[in-house]
């Protein structure tokens, strides 16, 4: 046998090696090309189905495309959205965590919500094409042919009669003022400075009416933005028949909690509702209902409204509007949120309505929901709430409980960094 020299068989080695490498380097970019056409047929997929998840297929019956850019560059996410997995969520949802970002570095928790649960909006797309004696139709092409549209079309200015007999809560006494108010911020055109519909397009129109008629919720986001002040989370955007507002904890959670975290949501719930009644604007907002579901605080601990849905406006500066000026339209926009039960008259709205239904409803459960170790200070609070929720008191006496409420509440709110919301602020400020 020939003997080879060791510094042959090192060449011959790295030739080898060097094959191995260049091989196995190939098989990799070849698996990571496939993985990469494999993850972006995914997206592609989860995109293609999730237009007519967002309501996108239904424009423009449906709430806006402001923010749609932000879901197709994966700059708002669904949690798990993209998983391996697949599956849309349960039609009874209404809403979904998801993450928003600018930079995609930094991201914000959120909230994606449906106007209404899927399954309703399918019976009301039912009714609109029944409505006009079809078992399909082009829910826009109905909507779009109806009187009160044909009326919308014809007007640049949103008048009282234009709205009358949609069940939005905020539409039962409606002012002039109140409706140049939702021209000028309706955030799904770009701002004119005008009262007038002059900019509109005629989706424009129909996308403003379609969402009044189903919620108002994202309407009252809007022409009251948290940004100046009013207790409403921000509204980001809309795609489809989907809205994105800022994220929050739900209010439930903190039932049974320690008594310096609900006395202190307990206050800023009565705070809140008295600004709603007081504001520099003159608007009077009350509850039409309320639930633990319609409250929410942020990280800081700062509690808002996050369902403005049930919330009715009267404009104190302009007074109540004449019941039956205007002959009462009753149309297949009146009740396409499958919402048809009849709105108490403005008259009939007192103005210490939020805080009955906050002291019966929601005050209880949070400040009573177990024994207190200062048996004298629950049975203070409970009298208190007592008072507060008596509606055969005067709106003057119930009132005054609410506000000795607060009283009772704010000492009881400690000035430590476990409510940043407040902190440092409350070591030198009365107020807080």
């Amino acid at each position: 046998m020939d003997f080879v020299p060791w510094k042959a068989n090192r060449l011959t080695l790295r030739a080898l090696l060097s094959v191995w490498v260049g091989l196995s380097l190939s098989c990799w970019r070849a698996q990571a090309s496939v993985a990469t056409a494999e993850s972006s047929a995914q997206r592609k997929s989860a995109y293609n189905f999730s237009k007519p998840f967002l309501g996108l297929d239904k424009c423009n019956a449906c709430i806006g495309t402001s923010i749609c850019k932000k879901f197709f560059k994966e700059e708002i996410r669904f949690e798990n959205w993209l998983s391996s997995n697949l599956k849309l969520p349960s039609s009874y949802k209404v809403s979904y965590a998801g993450n928003y970002t600018d930079d995609s570095e930094n991201w914000r928790v959120i909230v994606i919500s449906r106007l209404l649960p899927q399954y309703k909006h399918d019976l009301s797309d039912t009714r609109i094409c029944s409505s006009a004696h079809r078992s399909t139709c082009s829910i826009e092409s109905v909507l779009k042919s109806t009187e009160r549209f044909q009326k919308w079309l014809g007007s640049n200015l949103l008048t009282p009669e234009l709205v009358q007999g949609l069940s939005s809560p905020m539409l039962r006494c409606p002012s002039q003022r109140l409706l140049n108010r939702i021209i000028r911020r309706y955030a799904e055109v770009a701002d004119a400075g005008s009262i007038q519909m002059n900019h509109f397009r005629e989706q424009d129109k129909l996308r403003l009416l379609y969402t009044l008629s189903i919620n108002q919720h994202p309407i009252i986001l809007q022409i009251f933005p948290g940004k100046e002040g009013w207790p409403f989370p921000r509204y980001h955007g809309s795609c489809g028949r989907m809205m994105v507002t800022a994220g929050t904890e739900p209010l439930r959670r903190y039932y049974g909690a320690p008594l310096e975290t609900v006395a202190d949501l307990a206050y800023q719930l009565l705070h809140i509702t008295e600004f709603l009644r007081e504001n520099g604007l003159s608007y009077l907002l009350y509850y039409t209902a309320v639930s633990a579901d319609m409250f929410g605080t942020f990280e800081d601990g700062r509690l808002f409204i996050t369902d403005a849905s049930t919330i009715g406006v009267i404009d104190k500066q302009e007074g109540y509007p004449l019941e039956g000026r205007h002959k009462e339209q009753q149309d297949i926009f009146s009740c396409l949120s499958m919402d048809c039960r009849p709105f108490p008259s403005c008259q009939s709205v007192r103005e210490a309505q939020s805080l009955l239904l906050l002291c019966k409803e929601i005050l209880p459960k949070l400040l009573l929901s177990r024994q207190r170790t200062n048996l004298h200070l629950h049975k203070e609070m409970k009298l208190l709430l007592h008072d507060c929720s008596a509606a055969a008191l005067s709106d003057k006496s119930i009132i005054h409980a609410a506000k000795e409420l607060m009283l009772l509440l704010k000492p009881l709110r400690p000035c430590t960094q476990s409510f940043p919301y407040r902190y440092p602020e409350c070591k030198y400020n009365t107020d807080y």
